[in-house]
């Protein structure tokens, strides 16, 4: 086997053992700290498909600088819909 399968496969089963954790957290009485752990759940999963199935480690700056950017924007976008749905009655 390779190091680059070995690597995906890898990653594959980071993928899975991040979906299994996500779905052990939808039984947890978490309360109001549950979607916060979900999206962080969710990020390192968009990382790990980033990181090797996109494989941005081989990239320059420019693209890696995009996806950033493109997080951050995302992160934007949920503070906003998380102030304006707590702003509301």
């Amino acid at each position: 086997m390779s190091i680059a399968v070995r690597r995906l496969l890898l990653a594959w089963i980071g993928l899975i053992a991040l979906l299994a954790l996500t779905v052990g957290l939808a039984f947890l009485p978490l309360g109001a700290a549950k979607p916060a752990a979900a999206y962080l759940i969710a990020t390192a999963k968009a990382a790990l498909v980033l990181w090797y199935f996109m494989e941005l480690r081989r990239e320059g700056g420019l693209p890696r600088l995009a996806a950033g950017a493109g997080f951050v924007w995302l992160s934007v976008l949920l503070v906003l819909t998380a102030a304006d749905f707590l702003s509301r009655n």
